[in-house]
């Protein structure tokens, strides 16, 4: 990229491919996953200029951190990082959605309320000039300089090459509301819109009511994805997600599969209800519109919930998946009633702020990014 678009062109994130365990390998920067908003920061000659994954501005909504940014970011630098907001227990993922809000003065007052904080993970630009051909190990020294004088809200996510501690961190930080841990290949050139470093997720599974499915986009021969549903300590059958991951040719075959679990299924339905209310009289509502879901159509179908299934999420926000899970295998030797709340793992509570505490140096080489680089 040309110097003189750097500032004023998208800049497309670099992206990660899913792993099931840190890499063996030497080589390899281990960093928290921040559970946030994904951005780009640009900070030039006339202000700040906040870009989101996919290169939609976010300034309006982030008033209070654009401030912030302008206050202690020299001109002339581009970061890549997180936008979080933290609540009494760790990342409020809840809390950051709400910031886009349609209305300045409900973002005036979130912005007090809930201020949001960032933290940076990369250095793509500094003195005017790209970074991004450098190999990931400098680019995090350089990050580390030119933020050494940073405070909160602005942060340095920490960093360390020692995968015990990597290990450690994908237990413990959980607790504090994190997303798992990112794998970076130390020698890495920054490569937009390419999937060259590694992201590490929580995995666990559960088993779950099927009650009902989306079609396949704006088909009706082949099934979208499942709905899923959990017994609260009520006996009610919450909504907590969807599961969508099948190939087209199974996506046909659920169509016949889940036909008998069609019939009278919303005569006695749990959530009959639903199927008639609007959208904000229910925040757990399958087909509820948002302005995260815009013109997608989110009608689903009710099946009987009879039948149960096992998948693999990474973990909760609130009482729902965070995000979309993995679809196992059928439980048909299980009853829907045994499929409670109480079946899923909770994290040990532990606090955001002890994310950025110094940790015990446990470098093989006694590098400098091993005896500061954790510190963030």
């Amino acid at each position: 990229m040309a110097t003189e678009s750097l500032f004023t062109s998208p800049i497309d994130p670099m992206l990660a491919k899913i792993a099931e365990a840190l890499p063996e390998a030497e080589g390899f920067l281990f960093e928290p996953k921040w559970d946030g908003f994904r951005a780009i920061v640009f900070r030039d000659t006339t202000g700040v200029r906040i870009q989101s994954r996919d290169l939609k501005a976010l300034n309006r909504y982030f008033p209070e951190l654009e401030k912030v940014l302008a206050e202690q970011l020299p001109k002339g630098c581009i970061l890549d990082g997180e936008i979080v907001v933290a609540g009494p227990q760790g990342l409020d993922f809840d809390a950051l959605q709400q910031r886009i809000h349609p209305a300045a003065s409900r973002i005036g007052k979130l912005a007090k309320e809930t201020p949001a904080g960032f933290v940076a993970f990369d250095l793509l630009a500094a003195g005017g000039k790209s970074v991004m051909d450098l190999p990931q190990q400098e680019r995090r020294q350089r990050l580390e300089s030119l933020l050494k004088s940073a405070k909160p809200p602005l942060r340095l996510t920490p960093v360390t090459t020692d995968r015990a501690l990597a290990q450690d961190w994908l237990q413990r930080f959980e607790g504090a509301g994190l997303d798992g841990v990112m794998a970076k290949p130390v020698d890495a050139k920054y490569q937009p819109g390419k999937r060259t470093m590694f992201k590490i997720k929580h995995a666990r599974t559960v088993d779950c009511v099927v009650a009902g499915f989306r079609w396949y986009k704006d088909t009706q021969d082949a099934v979208g994805s499942l709905l899923l549903g959990l017994y609260d300590e009520s006996g009610q059958l919450q909504h907590v997600g969807v599961t969508s991951s099948f190939t087209m040719a199974r996506r046909r075959e659920l169509v016949e599969e889940l036909a008998p679990m069609r019939e009278n299924a919303m005569a006695d339905h749990p959530w009959r209800e639903w199927a008639q209310a609007s959208v904000g009289d229910a925040d757990r509502m399958p087909g509820a519109k948002s302005r995260w879901s815009g013109a997608k159509d989110l009608a689903w179908e009710p099946l009987r919930p009879e039948r149960v299934c096992e998948v693999k999420y990474d973990h909760l926000q609130g009482r729902r998946f965070r995000h979309a899970t993995t679809f196992l295998r059928w439980r048909d030797d299980k009853p829907a009633a045994e499929c409670r709340y109480d079946q899923l793992e909770v994290a040990t509570p532990f606090e955001l702020k002890q994310v950025f505490a110094p940790e015990p140096a446990r470098q093989k080489d006694g590098s400098a990014l091993g005896r500061e680089g954790a510190r963030g």
